[in-house]
């Protein structure tokens, strides 16, 4: 395992912290130094914030010199997808529509962080408004964020930044957003352990919206602990959210190495004919992941989704088209020009899709997260595949378009299960590879300590990117 301080996990970084043999200062500087030396080639950040988090690097180390330790993420610095909103620093979302655009309050994941202790660096790159298959979105107006693992290769979306700063080390964690994916998708293509939380678990005020109805905020992080950290620190009602769940907050740590003994899985091992796609070094990881599991005590039994992969996709496509459009509907009207061709398209089947199509969406998501739950209820957990390839080349649309579209993420933005995606190893050529690990709602505390029970079994932590 690389032993430089930009590499450090969130959690080892706060124990470090804590014990006060690193300053905040000094973590700061060595990822702000890291920025400098590789974010050239990755692209991960749009909007780099140094002078600020400087400041609040020193802030954070006379506190914690003080004995006013705020907990395990106090001076740690972490960074944010540019679809948060910073007072006073400007939003972009990776459009030319908003490139001037600068926000008056700050995003209440950001200051739940920050009240936390944790530093932030800057604003991530992303795919413009949260939208794209990886097809086209090569007309933005910034550079397109590249795969540390291989810089050849796109790092999927549309949370591309934070997939590439936290796998390069450019940041310790980061805040993204999924709407069919968003967190999850980059942090396969990655190497990372990406949460997506139950639907209203986390807060969504001052995050752009992509489709009302589908998004969820959260965070890409290297290890499980650091999801974790990262979710105790952001989970809980937000009456600024008009969808937030008002469900208590359980310790998401209490019982993450608890293992699995007794634990029932539900295997989703076959997907039916569009899980085809499936490469082998992914499928090889999935059985080798439940073998593992059931190793370690748990009752690991194969189920079946109750629905095909293409109702929960096509369910999911006209419901965030219409919503999409709903939202920017008047900038397409009047400034069409400035759009990616991405977002443009997207804009263009919103205006297809008639109402009817939408509130059968509507009716038809209501009966696949009805009769998924009550799979999900079956088992303490689900295990299935999230992306089904590897990272495509940059000269390979097809494959790019493929990594995104044939996957089954969307299934639980449909839903609204959580579900996080957890590396399961690399290929012959270094990619990283995945799987998805599924809960009852609210329950991302088995999620996690499922996901825990694999990664101390496994050395693929141990494993960074070489730039």
């Amino acid at each position: 395992m690389p032993n430089e301080l930009y590499y450090l996990s969130a959690a080892e970084a706060g124990r470090r912290l804590a014990r006060r043999d690193l300053s905040p200062v000094e973590l700061v500087e060595a990822v702000l130094a890291r920025i400098a030396a590789v974010d050239g080639k990755i692209h991960s950040y749009i909007t780099p914030l140094a002078e600020r988090a400087r400041a609040a690097a020193k802030r954070a180390e006379a506190e914690i010199a003080a004995g006013r330790w705020l907990g395990p993420l106090h001076g740690v610095p972490f960074a944010v997808k540019d679809n948060y909103h910073v007072a006073g620093v400007r939003t972009t979302a990776a459009s030319r529509l908003m490139l001037d655009y600068v926000p008056e309050e700050t995003a209440t994941l950001i200051t739940r962080l920050e009240a936390a202790g944790a530093i932030l660096l800057g604003k991530l790159n992303t795919w413009e408004f949260g939208t794209g298959t990886g097809a086209v979105y090569d007309d933005l107006p910034f550079a397109l964020a590249r795969n540390p693992w291989d810089l050849t290769r796109f790092t999927a979306g549309s949370s591309t930044g934070a997939g590439a700063g936290v796998a390069a080390g450019t940041a310790l964690l980061a805040l993204g957003s999924d709407t069919g994916g968003s967190i999850r998708l980059p942090a396969a293509a990655c190497g990372l352990q990406g949460l997506k939380a139950t639907y209203g678990r986390v807060s969504r005020a001052g995050a752009l919206p992509n489709c009302w109805s589908l998004d969820v905020t959260g965070a890409l992080n290297w290890t499980v602990e650091d999801a974790a950290l990262a979710l105790q620190a952001i989970a809980g009602h937000d009456p600024k959210d008009p969808a937030s769940a008002d469900q208590p907050v359980g310790d998401y740590l209490r019982g993450l190495h608890a293992g699995v003994r007794g634990l029932v899985i539900g295997y989703v091992r076959d997907l039916g004919p569009e899980g085809a796609p499936l490469n082998p070094d992914n499928a090889k990881a999935l059985d080798d992941m439940a073998g593992l599991l059931r190793e370690q005590g748990a009752i690991v039994r194969e189920v079946r989704l109750p629905a095909p992969l293409t109702h929960y996709r096509q369910t999911a496509t006209l419901i965030n088209s219409s919503e999409s459009l709903s939202i920017h509907e008047q900038d397409f009207m009047r400034r069409a020009a400035l759009m990616g061709r991405s977002l443009r398209e997207k804009m263009m089947q919103g205006f297809a899709i008639r109402a009817v199509d939408y509130l059968a969406a509507l009716r038809m998501r209501r009966q696949l997260a009805h009769v998924t739950d009550r799979l999900v209820n079956t088992c303490d957990a689900l295990l299935m595949a999230g992306a089904f390839h590897v990272a495509g080349r940059f000269d390979d649309l097809v494959h790019m378009t493929a990594f995104t579209t044939e996957s089954a993420t969307v299934v639980f933005n449909v839903t609204g299960h959580p579900a996080m995606s957890v590396c399961t190893g690399f290929d012959a050529g270094g990619l990283p590879l995945n799987a998805q690990i599924v809960g009852r709602y609210f329950d991302e505390a088995t999620v996690l300590r499922v996901a825990q029970a694999y990664e101390s079994a496994t050395p693929w932590r141990q494993r960074r990117p070489v730039l």
